[in-house]
């Protein structure tokens, strides 16, 4: 019986396992209302014997390897990393040879550390989707612009992540960029998003007003391709850009409403 266990039900990990639940697999975890807790070892360790895939939503320092390493081998094993590896790249488009020189060492180093485990490593841009999208910051008054000429950024809606997870379990061990066919920059996805609420667009702001960390989000400049994804996984994109991922969940919340 496939068995998976997701370290991390979290926003996109929690979609993951109702998806598998859906095909008929037995799914634990940790994090998330019931599920059990990471640091809980007797239980995690009996039920990852049990596991025949294992996947880890969970950012780099969590000590999950030095914990459980020696519990994944001889099973398939998903890590879902960020395209942050790939750093800053001028605009320019990046695939899964691009050298790893992003600016957090320790999200490069988790990510060569489930590979040279023979995991399946998905390298994700921002991830959208219902309850979390440009619609929600929009509607509550928490979107702006930023006025950053040339600036684009990748992006990828929750159902399309869990969509690639599940056809890599048949796929070789590597790394997979997992990111929609449409990069652009911030101000096109908050622009839609208002269109689509009856709003108007949020006011420019300066880039120097933002956080810190706000900034930083802006401080990389790249376009993520999916080709290799697209074609060892055989994965096709149920929303190939914002826009028509945008209108999807726009949609999904009048039909709630009515």
């Amino acid at each position: 019986m496939a068995n998976a266990f997701i370290f991390g039900l979290g926003y996109t990990g929690s979609r993951l396992a109702r998806a598998l639940r859906g095909l008929g697999w037995t799914v634990a975890g940790t994090g998330g209302g019931s599920a059990l807790r990471f640091d809980d070892v007797r239980e995690v360790t009996s039920a990852l014997a049990k596991a025949t895939h294992v996947i880890t939503t969970i950012p780099p320092g969590s000590g999950l390897l030095d914990r459980y390493d020696r519990l994944l081998g001889g099973r398939w094993l998903g890590y879902l990393s960020s395209t942050g590896v790939y750093g800053d790249a001028g605009g320019a488009w990046v695939d899964e040879s691009a050298p790893l020189k992003g600016r957090r060492g320790d999200r490069i180093e988790e990510d060569r550390a489930w590979l040279n485990r023979g995991a399946r490593v998905f390298r994700l841009p921002g991830i959208y989707g219902p309850g979390r999208s440009a619609l929600e910051r929009v509607e509550s008054g928490t979107a702006h612009r930023v006025e950053v000429p040339g600036q684009v950024f990748s992006r990828i809606h929750v159902d399309d992540i869990v969509a690639g997870v599940i056809a890599a379990f048949e796929a070789p061990a590597g790394a997979y960029n997992l990111a929609d066919d449409r990069p652009c920059d911030q101000n096109a996805v908050i622009a839609e998003a208002a269109r689509l609420l009856g709003l108007a667009p949020p006011a420019f702001v300066a880039l120097e007003s933002l956080s810190p960390q706000a900034r930083a989000f802006y401080a990389e400049n790249r376009r993520v391709a999916n080709d290799k994804a697209t074609r060892d996984l055989s994965w096709r994109l149920v929303y190939p850009d914002f826009v028509v991922g945008l209108r999807a969940l726009a949609s999904s919340r009048d039909a709630l409403a009515a």
